[in-house]
């Protein structure tokens, strides 16, 4: 077998109809458009989604979802993370100056995710109940 050997399977390649071109080919005269009205024009039909003048469902459901103004402003520090500065207090211009949270942020809340190895001294952050524990386990301390 060769490439110029290969051709499509029996059926495969539907011939297309042949419009307009007179009553004997089948779609003659208003090739298959019927009469008149908009669908028969050239050019004639609405935009997705017209339903005639009556308001559209695209419309007519209610908006969803919300995007928190605030959330662009916090950020989340893990616990593996706190080891990383050599700081004695840690607080969010550290935390932005070691690049673990963005420069715009203006909260950093702690969350228990990983493990801290280092007795750290928080300023400034906010702390789940679960990493207050593990940062209190191991010696650090929590300023508000």
């Amino acid at each position: 077998m060769r490439l110029n050997d290969l051709s499509p399977g029996q059926g495969a390649k539907k011939v297309g109809k042949r419009l307009g071109r007179g009553h004997s080919a089948g779609q003659g005269k208003t090739s298959g458009r019927g009469q008149k009205g908009q669908k028969s024009r050239s050019g004639g039909y609405h935009k997705v989604g017209f339903e005639g003048g009556q308001m559209p469902l695209q419309r007519r459901l209610p908006k969803v979802g919300f995007r928190s103004r605030m959330a662009r402003l916090t950020a989340e520090l893990r616990l593996h993370e706190l080891d990383l500065p050599t700081a004695d207090v840690i607080d969010i211009d550290v935390l932005k100056a070691m690049n673990l949270v963005p420069a715009f942020v203006t909260k950093v809340k702690v969350i228990k995710s990983g493990e801290v190895t280092k007795a750290v001294k928080l300023k400034g952050l906010a702390v789940t109940k679960g990493a207050r524990v593990e940062i209190e386990k191991v010696g650090g301390s929590i300023v508000e």
